[in-house]
């Protein structure tokens, strides 16, 4: 569900990436007050843990498409929506920055619609009351599902307010909504195991381990065996081929178009060696902030 620069246009693109950094900022500060300090050592290991994730795209049968898993929800369980939220931002960037993955242009829109709206509407409004009432499964099943159908009609409206789609916007809308409702299910699967598995070990430094190891066999080797086949989003405009038009004419597209070329070091090396840089990029980000908030809470406690 990665947008591209071609899809956005700046008047859509910029205010979205002035929210998605405010958001951010705001999200940083409140961490800092609500974090659980039994949760300071999931924050690296996790996020690591999505980021592989995400390398790997999976075939849906009978479609010619795939997809990936996304894991906002999984983070935001397990280390609240505002670290989720700073960790999907984290993970965004990096895949913007280094492989070109996802537009610059269009950043805004994709934190607004891979992590703002699971963190901030279905998290709160959807996971968080099922999980209180022990109900672990449905609320990632259902929240993961609302997670991709929420993001699959932000990029539909998106698209529009962009002039990128000119007509048959309800059958863009159709195609978005159908090929990612088998993902939310995919992903709903997988989110509920793994925080079924991260409560049953109490969050222990073991599973820490576990994750980060978990992590680096993901990026290095499986994601060598991913599919090679359109995701939801290339699908659907695929779909749609007659009623899409590029927006590559402009100063600022061409400026972040040129960026991106420069930035995206880790495309032109062998993917083995870049998935494996891409994970300790994350690692020492992610330990960074881990770090900046465990003294925060350090201090907290000291009060």
């Amino acid at each position: 569900m990665h947008l591209g620069n071609s899809i956005i246009c700046p008047v859509t693109g910029i205010p979205m990436i002035v929210l998605a950094g405010i958001m951010a900022y705001i999200s940083y500060k409140k961490a800092k007050k609500d974090i659980k300090k039994e949760n300071i050592t999931l924050i690296s290991s996790l996020t690591m843990l999505v980021f592989s994730m995400q390398m790997i795209n999976f075939s849906i049968p009978q479609t010619g498409s795939s997809g990936h898993i996304i894991g906002a929800v999984l983070l935001s369980a397990i280390l609240g929506p505002y670290i989720g939220y700073i960790a999907m931002c984290i993970i965004l960037l990096i895949q913007a920055i280094f492989f070109a993955d996802g537009g610059l242009l269009a950043l805004g829109c994709n934190i607004f619609n891979m992590a703002f709206l699971t963190c901030f509407i279905v998290y709160p409004y959807i996971y968080k009351p099922l999980a209180d009432k022990n109900k672990l499964i449905p609320a990632a099943i259902i929240s993961s599902i609302a997670a991709l159908q929420l993001g699959s009609l932000a990029v539909v409206i998106e698209a529009k307010l962009s002039g990128s789609i000119s007509n048959n916007i309800s059958y863009f809308l159709s195609l978005m909504q159908t090929i990612h409702l088998p993902i939310g299910i995919i992903e709903g699967i997988f989110t509920a195991l793994i925080i079924l598995l991260i409560k049953k070990y109490e969050l222990s430094n073991k599973l820490n381990y576990i994750f980060y190891s978990i992590s680096i066999v993901l990026a290095s080797i499986i994601s060598q065996y991913a599919s090679n086949k359109p995701d939801g989003l290339e699908w659907s405009l695929l779909k749609i081929s007659d009623s899409f038009m590029e927006l590559t004419q402009g100063i600022i597209f061409s400026f972040s178009t040129y960026l991106q070329e420069k930035l995206a070091v880790l495309i032109n090396i062998n993917s083995i060696l870049a998935n494996t840089i891409g994970i300790f990029i994350i690692m020492i980000i992610m330990l960074i902030i881990k770090k900046t908030i465990c003294y925060e809470v350090i201090r907290k406690d000291e009060k």
